[in-house]
């Protein structure tokens, strides 16, 4: 009961108005059958997609979001007028939102996490959300002191409107539902795919503390950006498919661009990474260890604990315990307690868990004494002990 009021009051902040455009954008795809389908409108439509796809993994997320990559005043502002004709709201927007997903992926606090929202708001309910209807300013500072991106913002519709009118003058009604409507669908779900399924479905080259996973077939229709647990391992490479048979056409159009000078200082992973060598940052490895420390269950443990030892050794722990405050990790492991994993285990667990990482000992050891400190202190409330045999 008390998991479907939480359910509840997850979701019930979408805004269920601002979402009808967004439907009424797919409804109208089906205006086709009216419409007709010509060349000319399915050539607008696969270009418009392929160069739109671009745009956001070029231009929302490796230059807006993440800076992999320098450039002019000029083609950031073409970039970011390229971006928005997606109709995925401003760069500014875009980029807020995106950086706050880097700094909490798949926590609680993440804006879509399949893990913790499900993946329906993962994929799409969450930009629906009144929470996420303004885009934090604080996070996007570089981006703000520029007018042309604020007016932008302002008019975040305006690129794609445009867009809309010159597929419409093009190829008339058929350029305007196959050619525009159809490639903004199916861009939408091509973006919105690397939210969802590319923390759900694929694989795990490196431990980056949440459950990013690069996928092949993502891989091939966002050119590049399925290689997304390559992305969470160094955000700040231009290039995402690390090895050579790892194809990201985005990459290799900016590489194009940078012959051009119109970009330049591509950013790319340095050789520890590609090797998989690097050594951990503190919040992934405290992440990585959450993540390890909940494969065993501190509850179940305290109870057994307490089960196999007479009341007075029982009696004597808990007061040692309660005392220790926030070392009961240190006092059960001077201890001969019953019952305590051993590290091994704990080091098993992370080798079935993990990728190869030299952190991977730091991520044990800080594993275990989360779950040491987790056992201490239920085994220091009496109370809950008493509470909760029906749960073994």
């Amino acid at each position: 009961m008390s998991t479907e009021i939480d359910d509840h009051a997850e979701h019930d902040d979408i805004i269920y108005p601002s979402a009808i455009p967004f439907l009424l954008i797919h409804l109208s795809a089906l205006a086709a059958i009216w419409t007709g389908v010509t060349w000319q409108a399915i050539a607008i439509c696969v270009t418009l997609y392929w160069l739109r796809i671009f745009a956001i993994g070029a231009g929302y997320h490796r230059y807006f979001s993440h800076r992999a990559y320098s450039t002019s005043r000029a083609f950031q502002f073409v970039l970011a007028v390229l971006s928005q004709t997606t109709m995925q709201k401003s760069v500014l927007w875009w980029a807020s939102k995106h950086r706050h997903h880097h700094l909490h992926s798949d926590t609680v606090e993440d804006v879509h996490s399949p893990r913790h929202k499900g993946f329906v708001y993962s994929h799409l309910g969450w930009i629906f959300a009144r929470k996420h209807d303004l885009p934090d300013f604080a996070k996007i500072a570089d981006l703000t002191r520029y007018p042309e991106l604020m007016w932008l913002h302002k008019f975040e519709l305006l690129p794609a409107i445009v867009l809309a009118v010159l597929c419409f003058l093009l190829a008339g009604w058929s350029g305007l539902i196959v050619g525009f409507v159809w490639s903004t669908v199916l861009v939408y779900h091509g973006t919105f795919c690397i939210n969802s399924l590319a923390h759900v479905s694929g694989s795990k080259r490196y431990v980056t503390g949440d459950d990013s996973r690069n996928n092949w077939l993502l891989a091939i229709f966002t050119m590049g950006e399925g290689w997304h647990n390559n992305h969470h391992a160094y955000q700040s490479s231009v290039r995402q498919g690390f090895r050579w048979w790892e194809i990201d056409p985005t990459y290799y159009l900016l590489r194009g661009l940078s012959w051009l000078g119109l970009v330049w200082d591509l950013k790319t992973p340095p050789v520890q990474v590609l090797r998989n060598e690097q050594r951990l940052g503190a919040k992934v490895i405290d992440r990585a260890a959450q993540q390890l420390a909940a494969r065993f269950n501190a509850e179940r443990i305290a109870l057994a604990i307490a089960a196999a030892l007479h009341a007075p050794e029982l009696s004597a722990l808990q007061e040692a315990l309660a005392r220790a405050h926030h070392r009961t990790s240190e006092m059960l492991k001077a201890l001969p307690v019953p019952h305590i994993p051993t590290r091994e285990e704990f080091l098993h667990e992370a080798r079935a868990m993990f990728a190869r990482t030299r952190s991977l000992d730091e991520i044990v050891d800080h594993a275990y004494e989360l779950l040491l400190a987790s056992v201490g202190s239920r085994l220091a409330t009496p109370i809950e002990l008493r509470s909760s045999p029906k749960r073994i």
